[in-house]
């Protein structure tokens, strides 16, 4: 029997955006199967709107969507922040962190709706594949790990695109506006299409938080923000969860034009890949944090 024709229900990471929109309706076509989707809330805020109503209407007999902010904040962010960890001088790393959390829920998610499969959006050029892998070959070496990108005919986004268009798939990207958006609470991502011409600079309309260095306030704002153990715990004196902390700092960095970063960054299977980040609030406790430890630690360690 096709590995195909043995899958009966596939739990799918689902954002709602075009990569997953298309993978639900081609799973339904192509693997006959039912399918679960499932949503992890990280931060995105208002893409979370309608995503039940819409994988439904795509197909998905179920959606399950999970809030996971305070988790994400207090179990991955704050310990990179803690570990001063940054990838190539400018990264830190908001996609690679939300990762593993989101492929461990969707095991359970898995699990607990009768699912025999699993399925991600990731792309078999990127980190993605091997981040959603490598947390579910040990968390459920039974299940089956579907990766559409790495075996359907569809070559590029501009490929979604028209395939939404001919089965009436709704989603928001366009040929005029194709690049990807990852969003989350430690950071924005943008990668693909018109990114792709390194020469090219980024629209200012593309950033969806921050204010642009040009037109934030010339007043600087100061905020105290509390450590224990080096963990972040307040702000100006009010104790706040990771979630809320976070989420406040984002707001005020953003205002202010702070977290910006445009790179070209080597990927884990070989390729070079540009990305366009927003990183407000984890670029200010990156910057807190290592200062503290500039105070409070010998140059030894």
């Amino acid at each position: 029997m096709s590995p195909r024709r043995s899958v009966k229900r596939v739990c799918l990471a689902y954002s709602g955006g075009l990569d997953t929109s298309v993978i639900l309706h081609w799973l339904i076509e192509h693997y006959g199967c039912e399918v679960v989707a499932y949503t992890a809330d990280v931060g995105q805020e208002e893409e979370l709107s309608g995503l039940p109503e819409k994988a439904k209407e795509t197909g998905a007999i179920d959606c399950v969507v999970r809030d996971l902010r305070e988790e994400f904040v207090r179990d991955y962010v704050f310990p990179a922040i803690r570990a001063a960890a940054v990838y190539e001088g400018s990264y830190l790393l908001g996609t690679a962190l939300a990762r593993p959390l989101i492929a461990k829920h969707q095991v359970e998610v898995a699990r607990e709706t009768g699912c025999d499969a699993v399925a991600h959006g990731a792309t078999g050029k990127g980190n993605d594949q091997v981040r959603f892998e490598l947390t579910f070959r040990p968390l459920a070496p039974e299940l089956t790990v579907v990766a559409p990108w790495r075996e359907w005919d569809l070559r590029s986004r501009t490929d979604c695109i028209a395939y939404c268009e001919k089965h009436g798939i709704p989603v928001t990207a366009t040929l005029e506006k194709p690049y990807s958006i990852d969003r989350n609470l430690m950071h924005i991502s943008y990668e693909g299409g018109v990114l792709e011409d390194p020469w090219r600079a980024p629209d200012e309309e593309m950033f969806l938080v921050t204010q642009s260095p040009q037109r934030a306030p010339d007043e600087p704002v100061e905020l105290l923000i509390g450590f224990e153990k080096g963990t972040p715990v307040s702000i100006d004196g009010e104790t706040l969860s990771p979630a809320r902390l976070l989420t406040k700092l984002n707001r005020v960095a953003a205002a202010h034009g702070v977290g910006r970063v445009d790179m070209v960054e080597n990927r884990f299977v070989g390729m070079k890949s540009r990305g366009v980040y927003e990183t407000p609030g984890g670029t200010v406790l990156h910057a807190a944090h290592r200062a503290m430890e500039s105070i409070t630690m010998d140059r030894e360690v």
